[in-house]
């Protein structure tokens, strides 16, 4: 009998679902970064274990909305835990016990679906802490950067994937494609090289595609919101935009397994995050 699910990473903003979730693929899909709120659409990471194929999606933070990017982030958290089927709901160890998911979204009505408690960042907490006593059933602590407790996490989740046939071949590892991954990126290379708030105004849309060529060949607009914001995108002489490109094609290369030409330009999308018709336009709201 084989078991398959979609299991949803859920919680606040930078309790580490974007790490975990690339700790169990074992491999490099959503983006990290020690800035908050950097994950705005859900990443769906593909494991097939044995007899056992868990959908694993990397949801938005569960955030109180500033502005219509935040509304749109939030909406996709949401739906994310009401179509799940299981719910890991992470909460970082050192900040033990977890207020309930419910109150932490805030939900109308309980999820449908059953809630695991992930603990996380354990190898931030000293093993003699009285945080390591036993912990209640349905609850694992677990590190993404060390490993620990991630095949506890598997076991438990495993238990609890409902029995039916795999839904995606057992050699796949995703179910969005390259061009998604591919903007994402970009967006993660401006959240490591750009300062402050400057990487919440970016945007990455992909131009064009070519898989088949060689080196693949991806042209992207990268969108600010304002023209200040694109002089300091560029950098002078073109430096910071150069950096960017040459970060943002390492990690595609990575995953692609293959030479890439990525080729980046700048521009002015005003407000695009406070703008319904420009959310949807980007892909943030369907």
């Amino acid at each position: 009998m084989t078991r398959c699910g979609t299991v949803v990473l859920a919680g606040r903003p930078n309790v580490g679902k974007s790490s975990l979730l690339n700790a169990l693929i074992g491999e490099h899909l959503a983006i990290v970064s020690p800035k908050p709120q950097s994950t705005r659409l859900p990443v769906v990471g593909l494991l097939t274990q044995d007899d056992a194929q868990f959908i694993f999606t990397d949801s938005p933070g569960l955030l109180e909305p500033e502005y219509q990017l935040h509304v749109a982030m939030r909406a996709a958290a949401l739906r994310a835990i009401a179509d799940a089927e299981v719910i890991a709901y992470l909460h970082p160890l050192s900040e033990f016990p977890a207020p309930p998911l419910a109150e932490v979204a805030p939900l109308e009505r309980a999820p449908r679906a059953l809630i695991v408690t992930v603990y996380t960042k354990a190898d931030l907490v000293a093993p003699s802490t009285d945080l390591y006593r036993p912990l209640p059933t349905s609850t694992v602590a677990v590190s993404a950067v060390t490993g620990q407790g991630l095949d506890g996490l598997l076991s438990t989740l495993r238990a609890a994937l409902p029995a039916g046939p795999f839904h995606y071949d057992p050699a796949e590892m995703a179910t969005q494609p390259m061009r998604f991954f591919a903007a994402e990126f970009i967006r993660e290379a401006a959240f490591e090289l750009l300062h402050e708030e400057l990487p919440y105004s970016v945007a990455v849309e992909i131009d064009e595609f070519r898989e088949g060529a060689e080196p693949v060949y991806i042209r992207a607009v990268v969108y600010v919101e304002r023209a200040s914001q694109k002089g300091i995108v560029i950098g002078e002489g073109g430096r910071t935009i150069k950096a960017l490109g040459q970060a943002a094609r390492a990690k595609v290369e990575a995953l692609l397994g293959a030479r890439v030409f990525l080729e980046l330009h700048v521009k002015v999308l005003p407000k695009w995050r406070r703008r319904d018709a420009s959310l949807k336009r980007l892909g943030y709201v369907p």
